[in-house]
């Protein structure tokens, strides 16, 4: 939650992860006015030196101009929404789903010609997707307390499945084990749940010894051990879990950084993280030693999948990128991101922007030849 108050103290603004801004009458103590507009959770508002009017932030990719009298929006400010939260493959190895701050789904055709297709349904942010084993379903889990079971070919949300012991549950990384029969899925101090599929009922729950964020879930390739990614701003643990009972059986700390993002190799002898300082570490199970390091993003590693065939990692972050490594080698083999406002405009020469609206334009996609004098 965020709070702000005005200049002349008369009124307290409050935000939340409900996507909704409370103006509050101080002087009375109570509510006075409800903005609604934003479609993503907000992070920020502010109001202007006159106490008239509120600005917001939102991971909606927008600032809203409010009008603090009438509450109503006056102004809608477009921006960009860049960061990915969770990525996977499909068994072909010809798609990859990703989430991130929107409602929406993105599925990613990665063969000769890269192309998206949006699948939307979630009522916040999607914070995992993970396609079935068979390719049939795609599972995705959600800041609202959903995780939706989705026919990719079709697009549509065939089932939802809730946590009714904690209606305000904020699911994140998800994972199918190799069978197909149990998912995984992490979440914001609920720990990690495994869901019978075939009963759609949750199987068991698996707490850390502290209150944390369980941001990412790997399963063993043999199904019978399941890895998950948590911690906080001091530090990172990755937890090993027995699959079928939950029994907590290794604990690999000392990551940099609160861990991320987790992956397994197909050997089952490593693991690969990605933490908050935007690095990739190839760990050995046995013995707990980081074996490589390899820089990936810009701000934190959101998540990690390895290809069907084995071959592949592909990672996402906080800078909106895609990029596809060689597993082994740890080479960058392709980097894939979604069009941004000015993807491949052409600058180069153009006169009346000053250099900082020239960087910020470049940042937004555009292209300028830097030898170009103008």
């Amino acid at each position: 939650m965020r709070v702000a108050w005005s200049p002349d103290g008369r009124t307290l603004a409050s935000c939340s992860f409900d996507r909704t801004i409370c103006l509050w009458d101080v002087k009375e103590g109570r509510s006075r006015a409800v903005l609604h507009g934003h479609t993503a959770v907000i992070y920020s508002i502010a109001f202007t030196s006159d106490s008239r009017t509120l600005l917001s932030g939102s991971d909606d990719g927008t600032v809203r101009v409010w009008d603090v009298d009438s509450g109503q929006c006056l102004r809608i400010i477009g921006g960009y929404v860049a960061s990915l939260y969770d990525i996977d493959w499909s068994p072909d190895g010809r798609f990859l789903a990703s989430g991130g701050p929107g409602t929406q789904m993105t599925l990613w055709d990665v063969t000769l010609a890269p192309s998206q297709s949006a699948l939307r349904g979630h009522r916040d942010s999607v914070q995992g997707v993970a396609w079935s084993p068979d390719g049939r379903l795609l599972a995705s889990a959600g800041h609202d307390n959903r995780i939706g079971l989705w026919d990719p070919t079709m697009g549509v949300c065939l089932e939802v499945l809730q946590d009714l012991d904690a209606v305000d549950t904020i699911f994140l990384g998800v994972a199918w084990s190799p069978d197909g029969r149990l998912l995984a899925c992490g979440s914001y101090l609920s720990g990690v749940q495994v869901w019978d599929m075939p009963a759609r009922t949750r199987r068991w729950v698996g707490q850390t010894q502290q209150p944390t964020r369980i941001r990412h879930v790997a399963w063993s390739p043999d199904g019978n051990w399941l890895a998950s990614a948590g911690g906080s701003r001091e530090g990172g643990e990755l937890f090993v879990w027995e699959a079928h009972s939950g029994e907590r059986v290794r604990t690999l700390a000392g990551h940099p950084g609160a861990a991320s993002a987790v992956a397994g190799s197909p050997s089952g002898e490593l693991l690969i993280s990605g933490g908050s300082d935007g690095m990739l570490r190839w760990w050995e199970v046995d013995s707990g030693h980081c074996v490589r390091v390899r820089k990936a993003h810009q701000g934190t590693v959101q998540a990690l999948k390895v290809s069907p065939d084995g071959t592949r990692l592909a990672s996402c972050g906080d800078d909106g990128v895609i990029n596809v490594w060689d597993l082994q080698s740890g080479d960058l083999l392709q980097v894939l991101r979604r069009d941004r406002p000015y993807e491949r405009l052409d600058i180069t020469g153009i006169r009346g922007l000053t250099q900082t609206q020239k960087a910020s334009l470049r940042a937004l996609g555009a292209i300028e030849d830097m030898s170009v004098g103008g």
